[in-house]
């Protein structure tokens, strides 16, 4: 059902991921093609505040912040699987893999070099600032409009 705390939990993650994923390009090598990274990475950061956040939103402040860091700890671990597979499928179209299990272990591998790779303090602490506040915002608009 659809609810303020749902929508606001939606575009909060979601300008979060915006502003996470302009400082990740910076640290990529530099003929890295983006294409439609920030806006994968914000419909996927808008579906993980609708469904995880949202929904156990209202339930006080302390909470509010577990919410919104757990939230930002999903889409963070989903964010990286998802642009590993499609690296993982970018390169399997280059005949890089011998068979579909090296394939499918590679989207790990990828995923925990890109970790490495945006393991900065600025992301870091962009994404654990953000994940609170996110939950914090959310608190409060739920029992805003209730």
């Amino acid at each position: 059902m659809p609810t303020a705390a749902r929508l606001v939990a939606a575009l909060a993650l979601a300008a979060l991921a915006f502003v996470v994923s302009g400082q990740i390009m910076p640290l990529m090598p530099e003929n890295t093609d983006f294409g439609y990274f920030t806006h994968v990475n914000m419909a996927l950061a808008a579906v993980v505040g609708w469904k995880i956040i949202g929904p156990r939103a209202g339930r006080g402040f302390v909470p509010g912040v577990n919410n919104g860091l757990t939230g930002m700890a999903v889409l963070v671990l989903l964010a990286l699987f998802l642009q590993g597979a499609v690296e993982m499928f970018r390169l399997a179209h280059r005949h890089v893999y011998d068979d579909p299990f090296e394939a499918l272990a590679a989207i790990f591998t990828i995923g925990l070099e890109y970790f490495f790779i945006m393991a900065v303090p600025t992301v870091l602490i962009t994404l654990v600032i953000g994940g609170a506040v996110v939950g914090v915002i959310v608190d409060v608009s739920a029992k805003r409009w209730k």
